[in-house]
């Protein structure tokens, strides 16, 4: 089965969250199963691209509202991801040193133009063309609607929603940027009288999935204005669990944290890589050490932690540590904290080293996330021997049970102050009972994440619309 995977990110290419890391594995198991599965994204001009060599497959021009747009398709000269990887280089829309912006309609219109003129004038046509979140969401509508792509019209079309906070809507005064259609259908893309590109994808793709199985069910109650239209196309949505990579993800061989291990030697490897974060941070590394790795945003609760961390840091009994980087007024409200707490520390921005190391080092991460489709940190933590402490929501419901029913994470009810101080009183007190505690992270390293199950889940769903 060929299958053609696009999105507006990949990882190691461009990551700017879970959406890179879905895209950057999902291909290469599937790839395992006898399939040739490919990714096309764009290109940016980054670390990644800065590093690379590529070589060119195909020069076109794309029809942008009657403006010719020159674009280029091209290709790693040297491969190793596990998977072919494709890029559309539009240099004066998409060649940027970021991902996304405020003025992001022309662009990713663009891209998804470009992609399709592309797979039109192939030969072999993909088995299965596979959208991911609302940057792909109006390709389902232009293959079924378009007068340009009738000849791409009959390929199944699945759509991942990953996040559906985030929709990609623009006015209805740029419809003429879409290729020409059928002006009787314009309904299909309209939502709440503007162009919604997610809602678009949802009403014309072939299999709605969601990125957990809980995740999907929450939609239909909450899903940013799209929970009706989510009821109504109930029977082609489906949530499937996100896997991660355990080649990228493994303590045992991963070169970016201090000291490898594995389950038998856990207790020794935790310890190197946690007095390496406390020596670097100035942190006492005889303490319970507590995570965050994520975006400083509401959806992940962050704003919550500058009164969540002075509650539980004042005792000076434990230490926390957070990576990340998001809303101005919580960026600064954590750098203040520094003055206050010699327990306390934090790396504003991003490093995907420095993550390894803390997933390697940390006795427990914090995730009292208000949203959260399915959530990889808390599936690296555990392949790392790092208790998880999660709201009860979303892929958090489904992949972490609580202490107290012979789980082995802590659940928090909801996303609040007394909550989340209350599930780190319980991991301080957990740490405590040392024998349960080791107990519990051999047990957490072996529970198997890996995308192979999902992978073959998807192949599954691939061969009923197909």
């Amino acid at each position: 089965m060929t299958i053609i995977h696009l999105s507006a990110e990949c990882y190691p290419v461009a990551k700017v969250g879970g959406l890179a890391d879905v895209v950057g594995a999902l291909p290469k198991y599937q790839n395992d199963l006898g399939n040739t599965a490919s990714v096309i994204m764009p290109f940016y001009n980054n670390k990644f691209t800065q590093s690379h060599t590529f070589s060119s497959v195909f020069n076109a021009e794309l029809n942008l509202a009657g403006k010719k747009i020159p674009f280029e398709v091209l290709t790693l000269v040297e491969n190793t991801l596990g998977f072919a990887i494709f890029f559309i280089h539009i240099e004066p829309l998409l060649y940027k040193d970021y991902v996304y912006s405020n003025t992001d309609t022309e662009r990713f219109l663009a891209f998804q133009i470009a992609a399709l003129d592309w797979l039109k004038s192939q030969d072999n046509k993909p088995d299965i063309i596979h959208c991911h979140d609302h940057h792909t969401g109006l390709i389902p509508f232009m293959l079924q609607e378009s007068f340009e792509y009738k000849s791409l019209n009959n390929i199944p079309v699945v759509f991942t929603i990953h996040n559906a906070q985030y929709q990609g809507w623009f006015s209805h005064d740029l419809v003429h940027l879409i290729p020409k259609f059928n002006f009787d259908h314009v309904g299909l893309i309209d939502w709440n009288h503007q162009i919604n590109p997610l809602a678009a994808a949802i009403k014309c793709a072939w299999q709605v999935t969601t990125v957990s199985p809980s995740y999907m069910e929450e939609l239909k109650e909450k899903a940013n204005g799209l929970e009706w239209l989510l009821a109504h196309e109930h029977e082609k949505c489906v949530g499937i669990l996100n896997g991660i990579d355990t080649a990228v993800w493994n303590p045992e061989t991963d070169e970016f944290i201090i000291k490898n291990y594995n389950s038998t030697s856990v207790s020794a490897g935790k310890k190197a890589n946690k007095k390496w974060l406390c020596d670097t941070f100035d942190l006492d590394d005889k303490k319970p050490l507590f995570v965050f790795i994520g975006r400083l945003v509401g959806e992940k609760g962050a704003d919550l932690f500058p009164e969540i961390f002075s509650e539980v840091l004042k005792n000076n009994a434990i230490s926390i540590l957070l990576l990340g980087s998001g809303e101005t007024e919580t960026e600064q409200a954590l750098k203040d904290l520094s003055a206050d707490y010699k327990n306390y520390n934090h790396f504003i921005g991003y490093d995907e080293k420095l993550s390894h190391i803390l997933y390697a080092g940390a006795d427990f991460l914090i995730m009292p996330s208000r949203v959260e489709p399915c959530g990889l940190n808390q599936l690296y933590a555990l392949r790392y021997g790092t208790v998880a402490i999660v709201n009860n929501i979303g892929g958090l419901k489904d992949t972490i049970t609580d202490l107290s029913n012979d789980g082995f994470g802590i659940i928090i009810p909801s996303a609040t102050i007394e909550a989340t101080v209350t599930g780190i009183l319980r991991a301080k007190t957990f740490y405590t009972k040392k024998e349960a505690f080791k107990t519990t992270q051999k047990h957490i390293m072996a529970i198997n994440h890996s995308w192979l199950q999902s992978a073959k889940t998807y192949q599954e769903l691939y061969k009923n619309i197909s």
